[in-house]
Parts: C-alpha cells; structure tokens; sequence
C-alpha cells in the first residue's frame, strides 16, 4: 500500500518549480531574441585593433578558410541567419583549437631589409677663392680625361680639389664642366647652339676656363662659335688678351686670328689716301659729308685707329688736289664762253654750279687735312699760281666765282692764324692773286658762308696783310680802302689792320725822327 509521503514528495518539487519558474517569467516578461553567431577568430578589418596589431597576417579568405579546415558535421545552416546547437561539445572544442593553432601558428613577417651601406664615391670640388662657392663632379675619370690640368692635380686618387682664382663667373665653371660631361661621340652643333643661347660674353668666359683647366675641346668648341658671331669692341679686346695670355692651336684658330689680324698687313696711311680720293670722286653729296666726317674721326690726332702709324703721303694727297684743281678749270670753262668780241655767255642749269661747288668742298677739306698736318705750305704756292682761274673769275657769274673766294678765305684764316708758315714771297704773290677777287665776292660769302666765321675772316684777312712788307702794305690797303667806301659792309672791315699800319708806317716813323 502505498504511502503518502513517497506520494507527495514529487509533488512538492514539481510545484516549487514551477514557482521559480514563475518568478523568473515575472522578473523577465519578454525575453530577448536570441542572436544570431558565428565562429570567427579574425578581427574586424575596420576596428582599432587592427591597425594596432599590425604585423598579424590579413584574414584569409572565406573560401580558402573553407578549404583548409570544414566545418564539423554537427553545424549545419537551419535557416539563413541561424546556426544549428551544437551537439557534440568535444567537436566544438576541437574545431576552437585548430582554428586557434591556425592563428597562433602563423609564420612571422619577414624580417625588413638591411641595405647595403653606401659606397663613398669619388668627388671632384671645384673651389672658386673670390666666390665662395664650391661645385662638386662625381663623374671625375671623364674630367680628368678631358682636363689636362685636373688630371695632373688628382692623379691616381679618388677624388680631389682644384681651386680656381681671380674673377670667375659660376656659370662659366658649370658650363664648362657640363660640356667635360658630354658624350664623346655628342654632335658639335649642340655646343654651338648652348654657346649661342649663352651669348658672346659668355662663350668668352667659358672660353677662359677651357684655356685655365687645359680643356682642349672646349678651347675649340668656344673658339668656332667666336669666329662666327660679331662682336664689339669691349668683347673683342678680351679675345685678344686671352690669345695673348694663352697658346692654343693654330690651325683652330686660324679663322679667328685672320679677324683680329691681318696676314699680309698694309699701310693705313696709304688706305687713307685712297679713301680720300673715293670721297673726291662721290657723287652724293649727303654721302660724301658722312665720308668725309669719318676720315676726320680716323685722322684725329687723338684717334684710336691711326695710333703708331707713320704719316699720311703727302705727294699722294697732292696729287688728288692737283686732279681737283684741274677738274676746276675744266669746270669753270664751261661755265663761261668768252667769244671773240669778249661778251659773256653764262651757262644755264644747276649742273656746273653743283659740279664746282663739289670740287670747292674737296679742295678746303684736303687743305683742312694738310694744314692739321703742318703740311698745307706748297698747296699757297699752288693756289697762288692759278692763273687761268683768277682770269676766268672775272668773266663768270658772282653766284659761281664766290666758289673760288671760298678757297682763298680758308687759306688767308690759315695764315692770320698761324697755322701755315709760308714764305714772303708766297704770301705775296697769294694777295695778289687772290686779294681784290675776295673784296669783290665777300658780300657773297657774307650771304652763303657755308661754315665760314665771316668775323674771323675779317680778322684773319688783316692780321695776313700785316705779315707782308710795308710797301706792299701800303698798295693792298690802299685797294681795300676804295673798294669799302664804296661797298660798305659787302666788303670786309680791315680797319683795325689798317690803323696798325697807318701806326707803323707814319707814327713811328715821326716819333723817330723827332
């Protein structure tokens, strides 16, 4: 028979737990959705740790995970989202510790490389004293073989030091060395065309290191490319002195040296004589001006082109006067026809006028000439005996014969200044031929002096009368005094000269006596 205590003691356990049960409904009334999981033992490619724990390997692929280990048997996929419980907990455990071992057992990074130590190359320094500035060549062996002087400096050594002196532009080292650093087989026009761009004053600088290192090559490249190009003087004077300063091939440069010498070397002197009797010969008149005003320029006793230079010919310079004088005459005879009756026929037209004038212009600038070079004596003697032309004078035109007065007035300011030291004999017979034509065409020359000082004529006109003897004094102002009482200002004012004569002849003459 059965006893209630057995009865009811399951009873009782029953009931208290459905009262903790109840307990825990009441405490938990909606229990949370289970989450879904997963078995990972990879860190989030996005999270912290990540980037801390950088020298882990990166997490493996899905499907090569899958194909190295499988997953037990026991887990299999229900429902998207949800793995089955796992049923054998040993599998579980044994899955956790391969994938674990997989982890743990991963092989170390490699270890960084260590790079060899850097290798000390050979260094070449350029040191400039005056600059401060120090350029340093690694490519040494192909300077030393193309700069005699850096390879004697450095030998056989690794490397060196060459210091360079005096004023030497930064450039001109750099470009001579980059041009050291050419190919060997590098075209010839490229170094042209990086000297052009360069300039002639840089070419010339670069020139001076290629001469003070012993760079051939570089001599040469610089001297074709001078050869080629102008210059101006500053540029020119350089070349010179670093020809001078240092020898170089001939037969480079050849080309260069026949610019600043010549091989078979004339005489200026004679040149200038000949460019003188181009300027007689011209025929524009513009031109002839510009001409004439260079010859000045190179004539010029403080000119630089005629320097130790011997003097100008004169029996050349003669010769092209006399040809001048000639063509004068020739001139002056078809500007006036004498007939036999004696009547005057004055030839029409400008060309006679311009033609004389022209050879007016040749003769005072060759007489110019010869008077700066103490030289113009024989030309009063010439001058003085031209009689066909003070005969011819008196039958032509006064706007054509004042021409002639042109020549006798720069004569008469020579010899009032003294600047011709002619004899007596040649001054007189100068006023004689000469004298009373230049009273009679100074109003003329008053009205076209053409760069005559009419004021220093007068003056100079004086003072030569007054180097004559006083008897022919006397005669010559006597002439004067009538030609200006009736002429007035068309005639020169000799007064003062004629009171230093009236002064000498007759006043002192009195005060001796007496």
């Amino acid at each position: 028979m059965p006893t209630t205590g057995g009865a009811s003691s399951p009873a009782t356990a029953s009931a208290a737990s459905h009262r903790r049960s109840s307990r825990r409904r009441r405490r938990h009334p909606h229990p949370p959705p289970r989450q879904p999981w997963c078995c990972s033992f990879a860190l989030d490619p996005l999270s912290a740790a990540v980037h801390r724990t950088s020298p882990l390997p990166p997490r493996p692929h899905k499907h090569a995970a899958a194909a190295a280990a499988p997953p037990p048997i026991s887990r299999r996929m229900r429902s998207p989202g949800r793995v089955s419980p796992i049923d054998d907990a040993a599998a579980v455990s044994a899955s956790s510790s391969a994938r674990l071992s997989s982890v743990s057992e991963c092989p170390p990074p490699p270890p960084p490389e260590t790079r060899p130590a850097a290798v000390e190359r050979e260094t070449l320094r350029i040191r400039m004293v005056t600059k401060g500035v120090v350029l340093e060549v690694e490519e040494v062996e192909r300077v030393k073989r193309e700069s005699k002087l850096v390879g004697r400096i450095i030998g056989g050594g690794c490397g060196g030091e060459v210091a360079v002196e005096g004023k030497v532009e930064v450039e001109a080292i750099r470009g001579a060395v980059e041009m050291m650093l050419e190919d060997d087989g590098a075209d010839e026009a490229a170094a042209m065309r990086r000297l052009s761009r360069a300039g002639v004053a840089r070419a010339i600088a670069v020139l001076e290191v290629s001469f003070s290192l012993m760079f051939d090559r570089g001599v040469t490249n610089c001297l074709k490319y001078l050869e080629a190009v102008p210059w101006n003087e500053t540029e020119e004077e350089r070349i010179k002195s670093l020809l001078l300063q240092y020898s170089c091939n001939r037969t480079v440069s050849q080309d260069l040296l026949a610019r600043l010498q010549p091989q078979k070397p004339s005489s200026s002197a004679e040149l200038v004589v000949q460019l003188m009797d181009s300027i007689t010969k011209g025929t524009n008149n513009n031109a002839r001006k510009d001409l004439r005003t260079l010859v000045d320029g190179i004539l010029s006793r403080t000119s630089i082109y005629i320097k130790s230079d011997k003097e100008l010919d004169m029996k050349s310079i003669y010769s092209i006067c006399n040809s001048c004088l000639n063509c004068l005459v020739e001139l002056f005879g078809e500007a006036s026809d004498l007939g036999p009756s004696g009547q005057i026929t004055i030839s029409v037209g400008k060309g006679p006028q311009e033609r004389i004038c022209k050879q007016v212009d040749n003769l005072n600038w060759l007489l110019q000439i010869l008077i700066d070079r103490q030289m113009g004596e024989e030309f009063v003697d010439i001058w003085a005996n031209q009689d066909k032309l003070s005969t011819m004078h008196e039958h032509v035109s006064p706007m054509i014969r004042y021409e002639l007065s042109r020549i006798s007035a720069t004569i008469f300011i020579a010899v009032g200044s003294g600047k011709l030291h002619c004899t007596s004999s040649s001054r007189l017979m100068l006023f004689e031929a000469w004298f009373r034509p230049l009273l009679v065409d100074f109003g003329w020359l008053r009205k076209c002096p053409k760069g005559l000082n009419m004021a220093t004529l007068e003056d100079a006109i004086g003072q030569a009368l007054l180097t004559l003897a006083l008897k022919h004094q006397q005669v010559l102002f006597m002439e004067w005094f009538e030609t200006f009482s009736g002429q007035g200002r068309e005639c020169p004012n000799l007064m003062r000269a004629f009171q230093v004569w009236w002064r000498r002849s007759f006043i002192r003459s009195v005060g001796s006596s007496s």
